[in-house]
């Protein structure tokens, strides 16, 4: 008896040690619109499979560049467009693109402070003038939110007065200076806006200004673990997680 209980630990021992062996660690590249959601699902992805995700996020300039140079990753998560684009290029496997969850752009301003008119595109045009200071991503990062709001200002013909107390960044959540109290005012996509502490979303911008952007999963043809980067893929787009998503706002709807 002692060697049949003897013998069945090992067993489950030897399978255990083969399950650690075999786990994959992929390495996906992120827009951040979809940090906050995709940093929790990749630990529930780790917990259900014991495969890890390392996360690298950027703009979506930034992520079509490394796609295109070579960069050593098995899914992408982009615009539902970039993703199309990288197919198209061969950086991308086509018919793997899966639609994660879709956001607006918005306007915050810091806890606490009154909340300012944006109902219109008129009443947008006056707010954005009479601010002290704003900040969004710069477009020449080839973010979605700052080359779309650096538009409107052309269409709001305000681009050249509201310059000079204008702070761009790279990337990353730019409410956060909000947050802190260094600028007043930021526009950046809604699901980058909910993550941060100390900030107020006031809106969306008016619809005849808006953009709804769509992001989307898609496996890497470069992925050194295609069959796992397709379970990561459509782990992302269970049913059950939609409330998370909406949660984030990721379910943005005019």
């Amino acid at each position: 008896m002692r060697q049949t209980v003897f013998g069945l630990l090992m067993v489950a021992a030897a399978w255990a040690g083969v399950g650690r062996a075999e786990a994959v660690d992929l390495q996906v590249l992120s827009a951040g619109a979809v940090r906050s959601v995709v940093t929790d699902l990749s630990d529930a992805f780790r917990k259900e499979t014991g495969n890890t995700v390392t996360l690298t996020f950027g703009t979506v300039g930034v992520i079509k560049l490394k796609l295109a140079d070579g960069a050593p990753a098995d899914v992408a998560i982009m615009t539902d467009a970039a993703i199309d684009e990288m197919a198209r290029q061969g950086a991308v496997v086509e018919g793997t693109r899966t639609e994660i969850g879709r956001t607006g752009i918005g306007v915050a301003v810091r806890e606490g402070a009154p909340k300012p008119n944006i109902g219109s595109p008129e009443a947008l045009k006056a707010t954005l003038l009479s601010v002290k200071s704003l900040v969004y991503v710069d477009p020449a990062q080839g973010g979605t939110s700052g080359i779309h709001f650096a538009g409107v200002l052309q269409k709001l013909g305000i681009a050249e007065a509201v310059k000079p107390k204008t702070t761009l960044v790279p990337g990353g959540y730019p409410a956060e200076l909000v947050a802190r109290g260094e600028v007043e005012l930021v526009v950046h996509q809604i699901s980058e806006i909910i993550p941060v502490k100390g900030v107020t979303l006031v809106g969306p911008l008016p619809k005849e200004l808006q953009k709804t952007t769509v992001y989307a999963a898609g496996v890497t043809v470069a992925s050194a673990s295609p069959a796992t980067a397709r379970a990561f893929v459509a782990f992302l787009a269970r049913p059950a997680f939609k409330a998370k998503l909406a949660a984030a706002g990721l379910d943005y709807r005019e």
